[in-house]
This record gives structure tokens, sequence and C-alpha cells, in this order.
């Protein structure tokens, strides 16, 4: 699906070049034809050119990616302005300060300095201060403010540059090739698309133009800013579900733990352990062997017994024997009162 119609860019006027006698050659697979001495872009390539441009910085947001938008030029001050205030993003529409990307560290040094100075202001520490050296703390905050207070936001070189009008932003350019940043850029027919990385071929002179085009660039970014966020609330949804799981697994091995720990003594009463002693007990196979009935036969056969005959034998078997001892002891005693009359 089409990012921007072709009926919008018709009534834009993004199709509308400049002279052909001010074209660039490397332009010229950009260019429909030309009418009155002007060369017409080709929009169907404008449209193709846009939404890859989309894309790209659509996907450079939602990897949490910075987008610096510049345009310096007088129609395009106002509008870049506004619309990367509105997306959020780092912007230059004042001079562009050279070593901007390539000597960002000293750039960095001067936007904390900034910070300083103004804060002399809000705890009111300029007071105590002589009116001159005021005075030149305040010229100096204002220098400042005009040409870094797009980029105060910017802790970092940023991972894509936006350009209005590439001849015009040569500096620009050339920093960013430096340092491999890639370039968007909106390109007129007498610009050189050979540093740039995505052409987006278009009339970069005319207000109505430059609006349509950032705001669609803005709407980019805005767009990636939202993916950024449903991807941080799945992640939030997917860690609190593996804390959840863990719980439970935690729960699950202590309760396992503590039933291991725990005896059939504790877990069960005195009166359920002696009904279940008994008829949990094996059978205890016993094999008790045959003499010969006389017969002939050999009847020898094993016999199967439960514990609980076999407890019951030998209870009577130790009371047979308690038994013949009593009767010997009172045979002796029977004796030794014999022997003592006599």
């Amino acid at each position: 699906m089409a990012v921007i119609s072709m009926k919008a860019l018709l009534e834009s006027g993004v199709h509308f070049g400049h002279r052909t006698n001010k074209w660039h050659p490397a332009m010229k697979p950009y260019i429909f034809t030309e009418r009155n001495g002007i060369h017409i872009i080709d929009l169907q390539q404008t449209v193709k050119a846009l939404n890859s441009a989309y894309a790209v910085v659509r996907d450079s947001v939602a990897n949490r990616g910075v987008i610096l938008f510049v345009g310096t030029k007088r129609q395009a001050q106002e509008t870049v302005r506004e619309e990367a205030m509105r997306c959020g993003m780092p912007y230059v529409t004042e001079r562009w300060l050279g070593g901007m990307l390539t000597n960002w560290t000293t750039m960095h040094k001067r936007i904390m300095e900034l910070d300083r100075l103004e804060k002399l202001i809000e705890t009111g520490d300029i007071e105590r201060l002589t009116k001159k050296e005021g005075l030149l703390i305040r010229r100096e905050i204002a220098r400042l403010e005009t040409r870094l207070a797009g980029v105060r936001t910017m802790n970092h070189l940023p991972d894509l540059i936006f350009v209005v009008d590439v001849s015009r932003e040569a500096a620009a350019v050339h920093e960013a090739n430096l340092l491999n940043i890639p370039i968007v850029a909106l390109m007129d027919t007498n610009c050189d698309p050979s540093n740039v990385d995505y052409v987006i071929p278009s009339n970069d002179d005319a207000i109505r133009a430059i609006k349509l085009l950032v705001g669609k660039i803005a709407d980019a970014v805005l767009e990636g800013k939202a993916m950024r966020k449903d991807e941080e609330l799945e992640a939030e949804a997917e860690a609190a579900r593996a804390v959840e799981v863990m719980a439970v697994l935690a729960k699950q091995i202590v309760a396992a733990e503590s039933d291991e720990e725990l005896e059939d003594d504790v877990l069960l009463g005195e009166a359920t352990l002696a009904k279940l002693t008994p008829r949990e007990a094996p059978k205890v196979v016993k094999e008790v062997e045959i003499e010969d009935d006389g017969k002939g036969k050999d009847i020898t056969s094993p016999q199967v017994k439960t514990t609980e005959e076999v407890i019951v034998e030998k209870v009577v078997e130790v009371e047979s024997e308690e038994k013949d001892e009593t009767k010997v002891e009172k045979k002796t005693v029977d004796e030794v009162m014999v022997a003592d009359k006599e």
C-alpha cells in the first residue's frame, strides 16, 4: 500500500523541477519530461522511493534509532522544526556547524555548557555576578540556543539523517558519508544523488511539497515509536508470564520436598496404620516337605501361608516351649523337696 497518493503529490507541486539549463545529469533517470523549459519529475518513482524511505525510517526508529532532520533553507526551516518536534527527534534549522557529526565530542561539551549557564539563571546565581558578566552570559546562552537548540536532546550520533536540499547541505552530507551514516534526502533536478543512500526525487523549493514529504517522514518516526512500545509491552507481558511460571514451579518444588520429608507416622493416624499394616503385608511362600505316606507317592508340594499364619505358628511354638520349661522346673522342685525329706 502506497504511503501517499499520486493526486496528493500533484496537488502539492512535487513534480516540478528546476529549469533545464540547471539540471544535474545524474538525475536523468528520475526526470519524466520537460515542459516550458522546466523538468518534470517522474512521480511514480517518487512514490516508490518514498515507500522505501518510509520503511527504512520506521524500522530504524523501531530499533531505537535516532533520526536527525536537517533543513536550513528558508522554505524548510519552519516545517522541519515543527515536524521534528512533533515526532520528538533532533533537528538543525539554522546554519550547519562544521564538525557537528565528525567532532561530536566538542559539540556535546557545548551543549553541557549551555545547560550549565541556564542553571545559573534558574538558581539565581547570576545575580551575584557583575552586570557586565551577567549580560555576556545571557548573550552566550542566546547564541548557543540558536545553534544547538535542536540537538540538545541528542546524546549520541544519529542513526539516520533526513536532508532537505542536498546541494545546500553539502557539509552535512559530507560528514555523514565520512561516518557511514545513511542519508534520506529530497532531491531536486539540480542535485547530485551519488552521495545519498535513499533518494526521494521531488521539488525541494515549494513549501507545500516540503511540508507534505517531511510530514510523511515524521509519520514514519511516530509509527516506529508505536511499534517499539508494542514490543516493549509484549516483552513485559512475557516477563510477567515467566515470573508467574517460575513462582508456580517453586511452589511445586517446595510442596514436593515437604511431602518427602514427612513420614507415614506423621501423615496417618495410629488407627489407620494399625489397619493398613496387616493388609499391606506381602504373602510369604513356605515350602513344607511331606514324607511318603506309604503308598509310594511323593506328595511333596509347596503350601502358601500368609504372614499371619506364620506368626500364629511361631506364637504356638513359643507357648509350648514355655510350658515344657515350666514342667521341668516343677519336677526339679519336687525332687528337691523329696531329697530334703529324706
